[in-house]
């Protein structure tokens, strides 16, 4: 026999569960007048611009870097190894195995002048959203979704405009290099020396 349940009892749902004390990616937010791209925090008084753009791949630049590297280490290799045999006219080993030096350093030039070609024409192009300061540094964002750019411009500028506003998102980070890719201005790019932080939603 089961007992009545006092009047105004209701079920009540559990609570969901709790959010991983850990998420992956980079945290993007806008709080109390400062905007945070993961542990980087810009005031949003000293945003100058906010905006999207698709940034390409330098393929012609690695082409004619790697040409420029490949006719480089090609003259310098010929030129040792002339000096090299005419100097060594008396000792032949010696000058064998120096011209053997020379022609194996520039091969390992020459191959990783060719890897970082190679990774520079394979890589994919990024839309990305752009935050610019008043200073020298600069935000960067991608995401799969360039609606979702969109809308976070448009939420950036709301911020700017309205002190009360607040958001918060959760983006992937990604890091490239600024030589490899076109980014339109020339500016310094959050994430570090020689790399871009980017984030991917």
């Amino acid at each position: 026999m089961t007992t009545p349940e006092p009047p105004g009892h209701f079920d009540v749902p559990p609570p969901p569960p709790a959010p991983p004390l850990h998420q992956p990616g980079l945290e993007l937010r806008v709080s109390k007048r400062l905007l945070w791209v993961g542990g980087a925090c810009y005031p949003l008084a000293n945003i100058a611009r906010v905006y999207t753009l698709t940034i390409h791949p330098r393929r012609k630049e690695a082409v004619l870097r790697f040409v420029r590297t490949l006719l480089i280490t090609g003259a310098v290799a010929v030129t040792l190894s002339v000096l090299s045999g005419i100097t060594m006219l008396g000792d032949q080993d010696t000058g064998s195995g120096l011209m053997v030096l020379v022609w194996l350093g520039a091969f390992g030039v020459v191959v990783y002048a060719l890897v970082e070609m190679v990774q520079v024409l394979g890589a994919p192009s990024h839309y990305v959203m752009a935050v610019e300061t008043s200073g020298p540094s600069q935000a960067v964002v991608t995401s799969r979704d360039p609606h979702h750019l969109n809308q976070l411009v448009g939420q950036i500028a709301h911020a700017i405009e309205n002190p009360e506003s607040e958001f918060q998102v959760r983006v992937e980070s990604i890091t490239i290099s600024p030589k490899n890719y076109y980014f339109g201005d020339n500016v310094n790019m959050y994430g570090g020396s020689g790399n871009v932080g980017m984030a991917s939603s």
